[in-house]
């Protein structure tokens, strides 16, 4: 029966690898065996020079899933591939469960469907001002334009509460919130 594995593997030749353990299956008589090839990636979404761009992000860099039939022949055929690095589990490459794989299939259909933001501000979040006139002040996002890649800020100047508008993302930094430092 055909089980899901987790292979590590050069990071940044994810695509590559999945690309020769396809292209070389036939050749090599392993089109029964292996049966599907997946690196994880979900779509993320940026603004650079005023421009909205979505861009693929790997979720596991340096892993790659591969589905197969798990025998001496198919354990070569994937070790000799160029690349690869092991089968998560060592010497005795252990199948992920049927709930892990189910979890994880469901959770990268999700990610297909949607956007990611790069950044994740959100309104209410404190922020420490890193570039620009209002260098060094903290303050509170009070709105947030993910598609223009820009914030307002609320922060308090001599005992006044200030508006201070039209921040890129990049200008911030986030602070952690009273939960994350206790």
């Amino acid at each position: 029966m055909h089980k899901w594995y987790v292979i590590q593997v050069v990071s940044g030749q994810e695509k590559k690898i999945k690309k020769s353990l396809e292209e070389k299956r036939s050749s090599s008589g392993m089109d029964e065996i292996l049966e599907e090839v997946l690196v994880p990636t979900e779509n993320v979404a940026e603004v650079k020079g005023g421009q909205q761009k979505i861009s693929e992000k790997k979720l596991w860099p340096g892993y790659i899933l591969i589905k197969m039939l798990l025998t001496d022949d198919s354990w070569q055929y994937v070790s000799k591939t160029n690349g690869f690095l092991g089968f998560l589990g060592g010497d005795k490459p252990n199948p992920l469960s049927q709930k892990e794989v189910d979890d994880i299939l469901k959770d990268l259909k999700k990610k297909k469907k949607g956007v990611v933001q790069k950044h994740n501000i959100t309104i209410g979040d404190k922020v420490k001002i890193t570039d620009g006139v209002f260098i060094n002040f903290t303050g509170k996002v009070i709105e947030v334009f993910h598609e223009k890649g820009r914030l307002s800020v609320m922060v308090s100047i001599f005992g006044r509460d200030t508006r201070v508008d039209d921040l890129e993302f990049w200008q911030v930094e986030q602070l952690p919130t009273e939960s994350e430092v206790n």
